[in-house]
Order: structure tokens, then sequence, then C-alpha cells
């Protein structure tokens, strides 16, 4: 009866113990510390850029694009802020671009535009300003859906 009733004590132990590391493990959170804080980002909303489509030598409509984008709160800032160089640099790539089927925006690789305009607008600052560019909208309006 004694090993009986051992045998028991020493079974229910080592179930209580393995079920108690076993939660411990789940609960117990390894905390990692950064070597340097995390950077604030900030954000801003642009104005709507009207970029004109033109094909077989007329005004077809108009892509407007809505963007936004961060920027680290320590960024170095020009007095020329940039949004300035971003409507620029997003107008000309637009305007330029040979792949944009503007009947067919869906198509369109927006993450190709977005990751050009932080390299170009970085470029033409001199210094890693813009960390990500958002966009708000992209859309194609018809120059005969445009009232006057």
């Amino acid at each position: 009866m004694k090993v009986i009733a051992s045998c028991v004590w020493i079974s229910l132990l080592t179930a209580a113990s393995a079920y108690a590391a076993a939660t411990w493990k789940l609960n117990h959170v390894d905390v990692v510390v950064p070597d340097h804080p995390a950077e604030k980002l900030q954000y801003e909303k642009m104005q709507p850029i009207n970029v004109p489509m033109i094909a077989g030598g007329a005004v077809q409509g108009y892509v407007v694009v809505q963007l936004g984008y961060t920027y680290a709160d320590n960024a170095p800032r020009d007095t020329i802020p940039p949004e300035v160089y971003l409507d620029d640099e997003a107008f000309r790539i637009i305007y330029s671009d040979p792949n944009l089927d503007f009947h067919h925006l869906e198509k369109y690789d927006v993450g190709a535009l977005t990751a050009a305009l932080v390299q170009k607008v970085n470029q033409r600052l001199n210094a890693k300003v813009i960390k990500d560019v958002l966009v708000q909208a992209l859309n194609f309006v018809p120059k005969n859906e445009i009232s006057k």
C-alpha cells in the first residue's frame, strides 16, 4: 500500500512540476532593449496633384494623385519644405512614365512609384528626410467628365 501511495504521490508531483514549468515558460516574456531608441515619425498629408495625360496630341484627362509622407522628428529640414520636391518629382514621374496606362490604373506599380519618390526627393535634399511615401488616392478623370 505504501508503494502504491508513493508512486501516486511521485506521479502527481511530476505532473504538477511539468505543468508549472510549461505555464511559466509561456508567460515569461524576454524584454529586448534596443541599442538606440526608436525614432518618432511624423506624417504630412499633401494637396492633390493633377497630371495631364496626353495621347494623340490632345489632353485625354488628368491623373489625380494625393500623397502623404512620413519623416523622422530629428530629420534635417531645409527652408524649402520637402512637399515641394515631392510634388515636382511625382509630377515628373507620372507625366513621363511610359508604363502608365491611364485607362487602367489598377495595373500601375504604385510600390515602384513610392520607392522612386523617396529615393529622388532624398537625393535632391542631400539627406534622408523622407522615410516613406503613402498614396492616399490615384485616379484618372477623363476630359469629358470635367465640368467647366
